[in-house]
Formats: C-alpha cells, structure tokens, sequence
C-alpha cells in the first residue's frame, strides 16, 4: 500500500525534516547500544511493539535508523522501511522471513552475484527450490509457478546484463497467484519508484549511488508497515533475530547524503548517456537502456521518472576476457576511473562481471543467459567533462585496434 502523498520522489526528499535535539539543521545522532526507560511496563510495552517512539536496543531500532528508515520509505513512497546493515542484509531478511521449508521462489534469471548464490547455493539447504527465468518473458515467468511458490523476485535493471523488468506486468501475475513482487531497486534509485509500479516490497543496497561515496555499506527495505513490522519482531522477524544491523553513525552519514542523490543521479545518467551515444557512433557493442538499440527502451521509458534519466550503468562486450582485463588496466592508467568492484561512486567504476561480481554464477549458465566473458560494466563517476573523459576511453579503444593490428 502506498502513501497518499502525490509529490515526485525528489521532492519527497527536499521536504524531510529531521531537527537535532539541540536545533542543529541535522538530527543528532544516537550514539548508544540501549536505551533507559521510566517505568518498568514501558519497556514491556515496547518489547511488545507497543511503545510508540521509545527505544529498546540498537539492534531493533535507533533514532539514527529510524529517521533515515522514514527517509527511504519516503524517497520510495511505501508506508515504511528498515534498514540494514548490508545490501545482503536486506536481501537475506525478507526471503528468509517469507520463506519455508518446502516452498518455491521464481527469480530473475540474471541478478546480483551474491543474490544469485543465496538463492542456488544457500536456500537449497532448507529445503527452498527456485526457478531462474528470463524476467523480460512474462508468459515464462506465469508458467514457472507452482502451487508452492511464495514469491517473484527481481532487479529493476538487472545485474549486470541491464535487462528491464515489466514490474506492472509482474505486479499483475502476482497478484494472480496471491504472492508478492520483491524488487531491488538499486541500479535506479528516484528513476524507477517500484512500490508506485506495483512491487511490494523493494530493496536497496544503500553502499551504491543513494549513499554515493563508497565508504560504508548498507541496505534497505521499503514496503507495508505490518511486513516491516514483522521483520523487526523480537519474537521471530528475520531482521530482529539474524541481527543485520546498520550503525546509528553510518544511517546519520547516509541520511545526509541522500539530500544530494537527485542532483548526483541526474549527473550520472547524463554522462553515462553521453558515453554510450559515443560508444555506440564507433560501431561498438554498448548496451544502455538510453539507446533505442536496448531491447527494453520503450518499456524503460514507459515506466520511469523521466527528469533522472536512464541510469549510470552501461555494457560494453569486448568479447574475450583478456581484451576486457587489458582495456580495463589501460582506462585506469588513462585516469578514466578505477578497476573496481560496486557503483555509484562520484569517480566511474569498471569492472568484467563474468570473472567478478557475477562470478558465482556458473559458466554455463552465463553462456545460457549471455553473460560474454569480455564484458565489461562501467558506473559512471560525476565527470564534470564527460567529453573529456569518453575522449579518454575512445583513445584506449583505439590504441588496442592499433596493436591489435601490429600483431
């Protein structure tokens, strides 16, 4: 169910107020493990979830959480949130909480590495099958279905092959079948707002391009109050119990960025446009949900936030791993950005998923869903001369034609 506010995300964002406790424009940060009480049937009380605005232990709930939780819930426009300590964390949660022995979960066939290896290698273990499906197949996704499936789960845009989920055509089979829609929203933060699509609950990595400067990590999940609820009951929720809590210091650090995540998602849809329209003139395989070449393009533009753009992440298929690792180190000695893991930092990102973040899946089921070895995933970083920077990265690809033909 979503708020009844009608406002755009970022303005949902600019209207957050959270005051110090001593005036300060930011709120104070909580910086204990447990909390006092006056009277012994308070704490009862709020062992019961009873005791609205009092504290218990940091590992349920702390001022610091609570206001960046209300902040993501929102930015996403969903009744509330919680945060966690990793985006594993929340991933983890929510399909354990929802899960059983015996039941079934139908995923995206093409999802975050870790996310993949939860769901093939560690859920198996206690007795929960899934079915990996081409998402951008809606037929496929209804025919995967079974009496015992309890869930559908996917990427907005997929890791890191950047296919697009139809979330109102998977929200509609949902619903059929009496299951939720579980979305991880962190390739498109503000340019997709699933819960407004029909998702029901919707994840986030908060290490990406909402907290921005990759010094921490965390993770979110936004949905119902009643589901959120039950996450953190002491009694038997999977956030409370597992213990994936987020620091009150870090929720403060992440909650100030959040004020400039429009400004930095709109810079870095931009550039990341700019470069694949660059990338794309020179003949090259570049995929982007920007281009009209992307299979998805249309559904992308039907379903977006328009005035965030097309997002920050884009593929190039160099076709071999040695040509992607070899065109890698040579952007980074360019000072293009850096050989690294994750997104969303303010400098551009590259990495060969086949051989990194996507090399728990195997080979042959990368080969199955076209995961090429030599791709290579870009972030786009916050250039201020994006044309600088893809004349830098048009060099690199150019001195490699070069030697290539020397050899």
């Amino acid at each position: 169910m979503k708020n009844k506010a009608k406002h755009k995300p970022a303005d949902r964002i600019q209207d957050l107020q959270f005051f110090g406790e001593f005036g300060g424009v930011n709120p104070s940060i909580s910086d204990s493990a447990t909390y006092t009480f006056l009277s012994a049937k308070t704490m009862l009380d709020t062992f019961q979830g009873e005791a609205d605005g009092c504290y218990l232990y940091s590992r349920h709930s702390s001022p610091s959480t609570r206001y960046l939780s209300e902040a993501l819930a929102a930015m996403e426009n969903t009744e509330s949130a919680l945060v966690t300590a990793s985006g594993m964390g929340a991933i983890t949660s929510v399909l354990m909480h929802l899960l059983r022995a015996g039941d079934h979960v139908v995923s995206s066939r093409t999802v975050y590495g870790g996310t993949y290896a939860f769901l093939k290698n560690f859920l198996p273990k206690y007795g929960i099958r899934v079915s990996f499906v081409d998402i951008t197949d809606t037929a496929k996704v209804e025919a995967a279905i079974e009496p015992g499936t309890k869930l559908i789960y996917t990427e907005t845009l997929s890791n890191p092959l950047l296919e697009v989920a139809d979330i109102p055509a998977l929200s509609a089979i949902a619903r059929r079948h009496g299951i939720p829609l579980v979305v991880d929203n962190t390739f498109t933060p503000l340019i997709f707002s699933p819960a407004e699509l029909g998702a029901d609950i919707v994840i986030h990595s908060l290490t990406k391009f909402i907290n921005g400067m990759n010094d921490m990590v965390g993770g979110c999940v936004c949905g119902r109050s009643d589901f959120i609820e039950d996450l953190r009951n002491v009694n038997d929720g999977a956030a409370m119990l597992l213990g994936p809590v987020m620091d009150s210091l870090r929720a403060a650090e992440v909650l100030k960025n959040m004020h400039t995540l429009p400004v930095r998602m709109v810079k870095h849809s931009q550039n990341a446009l700019a470069l694949a329209r660059a990338l794309d003139k020179a003949g090259l395989r570049v995929k982007y949900p920007g281009l009209p070449s992307h299979p998805q393009h249309e559904l992308f533009k039907h379903m977006m936030n328009p005035e965030f753009g097309f997002g920050g992440m884009i593929t190039l298929d160099l076709e071999t791993a040695g040509r992607a690792a070899e065109f890698m180190e040579r952007m980074q000695d360019a000072n293009v950005g850096y050989l690294a893991v994750s997104l969303g930092f303010y400098k551009t990102l590259f990495n060969a998923p086949g051989k990194g973040t996507s090399s728990e899946v195997p080979p042959e089921e990368q080969k199955a869903m076209g995961l090429s070895e030599g791709l290579v995933r870009f972030s786009m970083g916050l250039d201020f001369d994006i044309d600088r920077t893809t004349r830098k990265i048009l060099n690199v690809l150019q001195s490699m034609q070069q030697a290539d033909g020397v050899r």
